[in-house]
């Protein structure tokens, strides 16, 4: 303990919410040493707008614990405990994408398609959602995990479930959102057309589309999660549009049905994604303890 003490006018900007982070973090620190700064910075809170919320919180309180409710049975709180940690468990794994935008998105993709198809006579809908699909789980990867997507990342980060579970859990449901809407809509679209070539099947996305994802896991264990899904991303997109690009003798859906059915269709094809898939999984398995290093993430 030192003889500083807080100046007014910083207790008073901790207290309105206007003190910059690090001199929070700061004041704080000190303040778990120092008793008289933190009896001005309790008397400051109670006085400002914090001190009223404070107020009603402490009357509830008090009020619940003067008249306490009617006892449930035993049985009733077993059942609400186990219920209510299993929705907190689907809610935590969720992850920011699937309660944001992005699930919005995954559903809007899916019936563009669908609208596009029957609704604007456009063949080349089902190929090219078949393109964009395998990067959309891994779009949901980056908008799940890191601090630029959850408000409280190094703390849930921190916990003894954070870190890759925390990591598979989000990814998991990132999976269980985009890969049954893009298949439904995938489905509810014409394989191919009278002046098309014969395209992937409606399923052969869904193994190149895990690939991607476990490799952008695999890829946040050396780079930022979101830098991480950037580049497998884009990788994805630069090989599937490059070739279109090269090759202008026919139309344009029917060079990337073309070009889809080399990278989807096929034992050869599939296999190595398979193959791919596994490694992956190895890879992963082997820098599991990387992510719960928070500076990378």
């Amino acid at each position: 303990m030192t003889g500083w003490h807080a100046p007014d006018d910083l207790v008073a900007r901790y207290t309105d919410g206007s003190l910059p982070e690090s001199d929070a973090w700061s004041l704080e620190k000190h303040v778990e040493r120092c008793g008289s700064c933190a009896a001005r910075v309790s008397h400051a809170v109670r006085s400002g707008a914090a001190g009223t919320v404070l107020a009603e919180v402490r009357d509830a309180v008090l009020t619940s614990v003067r008249e306490p409710a009617p006892a449930p049975s035993r049985s009733a709180v077993l059942a609400a405990r186990a219920v209510g940690g299993w929705l907190a468990r689907i809610v935590w794994a969720a992850g920011p994408a699937v309660r944001g935008s992005w699930a919005g998105a995954v559903v809007l993709v899916a019936v563009g398609a669908v609208a596009l198809t029957y609704g604007g006579d456009w063949a080349g809908a089902r190929p090219l959602l078949l393109a964009v699909a395998p990067v959309v789980p891994v779009a949901g990867v980056a908008l799940s995990y890191g601090r630029h997507a959850d408000p409280l990342h190094e703390i849930v980060a921190s916990t003894p479930s954070g870190g890759l579970r925390l990591l598979l859990m989000r990814t998991a449901a990132v999976l269980a959102v985009s890969l049954p809407t893009l298949t439904v809509a995938a489905l509810l679209l014409p394989g191919s057309g009278p002046h098309l070539p014969a395209g992937p099947t409606t399923a052969g996305w869904l193994l190149p589309g895990l690939t991607l994802t476990l490799a952008s896991l695999v890829l946040s264990a050396y780079v930022r999660c979101r830098t991480a899904t950037t580049v497998i991303g884009g990788g994805w997109l630069f090989a599937v549009t490059a070739p279109l690009l090269a090759d202008t003798g026919t139309s344009l859906t029917a060079r990337l049905t073309e070009q889809l059915s080399l990278y989807f269709s096929g034992a050869p094809s599939q296999g190595g994604w398979a193959a791919a898939t596994a490694l992956c999984a190895l890879l992963l398995a082997a820098r599991r303890t990387a992510y719960n290093r928070l500076e990378t993430m």
